[in-house]
């Protein structure tokens, strides 16, 4: 700084010059790249507008007529039309109806009408459907059945077709086992059949009906029936499990159960078996003696799901018979009712229609739990429940179905005659006064007579001797009643017994259709007189024996 000073003229402050000094040009400054790079993007594309720019001749053109299933609408669009019951949408001889049973698909040469669920069909004829109506099967103008994929190349090896009939030689490697037709009386061999008579044969012993169905108790083959009910699918799936077993098992839970009669009906309709075993929600259909995998019919599969029509609605603000004020107040009841049974997801309601029918003895508002079930399960239970009791539907509020019997509900026992109150044995009747009994007690007072547990004393004015008398003779009938059984022996000319059981095929199997070795007892024989209680030989078992003895 003390140099600065010492020099004259030197302003610090002073101005940059007006012009830069010369470069030069033997000098370049470095090149650098920036550190990030700079993108580049292409040139936005012009609309194609129709009207100004003629299209390209070389672009291939849109079917102005493509397949409406092409065209499926997504599930969050709101597509709604009405219907009426009738035809909806025809190709020729494919056809889409909507009647009673809902929507339905009919094709040339089926034996019925098609339909995605042929168990789960409400009674209420639908309002409007929620896709359009096309078929969900493959064009018929395919030449192969329709897979998703191109098809394989064709193989070298001639692979044998196998069926009941034509079963594979025994020790023959790589090939699945296919089950025998039968069983057969002795004597008897399989046959072509064509109807459903035919192909189940005679009917079936309880010793064969044991002998098919104890195998299958424990195996996890089976078919697995769900919400959907009976599907159309699964009859192809039946006929697949026949291949390698004789007796199919069906495995029913959630809404079905609620009326398996309904189920084991549309089974037998559709597939052309035979019940022949049933327990709880498990069921197993016997193919039939005559069964040929070969000649079974076949169904075309449906590709997706239907969407399902509309229907009414199931809860209305004023329901038959109610006003709006009143209904509202039974909801508000209901508010405060305990529920009878608290459902479980993918269970068994086989006794869910009883329960609420004995409910409604009681209270004239049922209310069911269905906390944890989908939404559209228990709205399916309750549209059951009004056609099978049937009740009024109040609400569906908080994941519980409420349900009104109806002013023209009647009771499932018979009304009770009308019993004397302030009743005296010595002097008769003290008042006018009556009362009736509870109509369940009546039946079960009923019951016990007929089964001669109970006695009916037409005298009222009785004695206590006269009474204890007539308890004692009652005693004795109905231990006399208790511990007799009938018995039939047939015997022919000859002597021999012979037994024959005879098969109505009207029957349907219950739970005690199968009856296991008998129990033995092994109890101690103290508690039994040593004595014999009859002379030897008095006896008709005796006398059978002597006869045949003496041949």
């Amino acid at each position: 700084m003390p140099i600065l000073a010492s020099l004259r003229c030197v302003n610090l402050f002073s101005s940059f010059p007006s012009k830069p000094p010369p470069k030069d040009a033997t000098t370049s400054p470095p090149s650098t790249s920036p550190p990030i790079p700079i993108p580049r993007y292409s040139p936005p594309k012009p609309k194609f507008n129709p009207n100004t720019v003629p299209p390209n001749p070389k672009k291939p053109q849109p079917n102005p007529n493509p397949n409406p299933a092409l065209k499926l609408p997504h599930r969050q669009t709101h597509y709604y039309k009405r219907v009426k019951p009738g035809v909806v949408s025809s190709d020729g001889d494919r056809t889409v109806l909507v009647g009673e049973s809902g929507v339905s698909y009919q094709l040339p040469g089926a034996p019925f009408e098609f339909q995605y669920s042929y168990s789960e069909i409400p009674q209420a004829k639908p309002v409007a459907i929620r896709e359009p109506a096309f078929l969900p099967f493959a064009p018929p103008t395919m030449p192969r059945p329709w897979t998703g994929k191109q098809p394989l190349k064709k193989s070298k090896k001639k692979i044998p077709l196998f069926d009941s009939f034509d079963p594979p030689p025994p020790g023959k490697k790589g090939v699945k086992y296919v089950e025998l037709p039968g069983p057969y009386p002795f004597g008897k061999y399989p046959k072509e059949s064509h109807t459903r008579k035919e192909i189940l044969g005679e009917p079936l012993k309880k010793w064969e009906i044991s002998m098919l169905v104890k195998p299958m108790v424990s195996d996890n083959r089976q078919v697995n029936l769900g919400r959907d009910g009976l599907t159309h699918n699964m009859l192809d799936l039946v006929h697949t499990h026949w291949k390698r077993r004789r007796v199919c098992k069906v495995k029913c839970k959630g809404v079905p159960t609620i009326d398996m009669d309904n189920v084991c009906r549309r089974l037998e309709e559709k597939t052309g078996g035979k019940i022949i075993h049933r327990v709880g929600g498990v069921v197993y259909i016997f193919r039939g003696r005559n069964y040929n995998y070969r000649t079974r019919p076949q169904y075309p599969l449906m590709l997706w799901k239907p969407a399902a029509p509309v229907y009414p609605k199931l809860i209305q603000e004023a329901p038959e018979g109610l006003t709006k004020e009143e209904a509202d107040d039974l909801r508000k009841k209901g508010k405060s009712l305990l529920p009878i049974c608290k459902l479980a997801k993918n269970g068994v309601y086989t006794t869910l229609v009883k329960d609420v029918k004995h409910a409604f003895e009681g209270s004239s508002l049922v209310k069911i739990d269905c906390k944890g079930l989908h939404a559209s399960d228990y709205k399916k239970l309750g549209a059951k429940l009004k056609e099978l009791v049937p009740c009024v539907l109040l609400s569906f509020d908080d994941e519980q179905i409420l349900m009104w019997r109806g002013k023209n509900w009647k009771s499932m026992y018979p009304e009770g005659p009308a019993i004397p109150q302030n009743f005296d044995t010595a002097g008769g009747l003290e008042g006018s006064e009556t009362v009736r009994s509870s109509p369940k007690m009546m039946s079960l007072w009923k019951r016990a007579i007929e089964s001669s547990k109970a006695l009916l004393l037409e005298e009222i004015n009785l004695g206590p001797d006269d009474l204890l008398k007539k308890v004692e003779e009652f005693e004795n009938i109905s231990q006399a009643t208790e511990h007799s059984y009938p018995a039939l022996v047939l015997s022919s000319e000859d002597g021999t017994s012979s037994s024959t059981a005879e098969y109505d095929e009207s029957e349907n199997y219950s739970d005690g259709d199968i009856y296991p070795e008998d129990d033995i007892d092994d109890g101690d024989d103290e508690y039994y007189d040593s004595g014999p209680l009859v002379p030897i030989g008095s006896l008709p078992v005796d006398q059978i024996a002597e006869r045949l003895r003496r041949k």
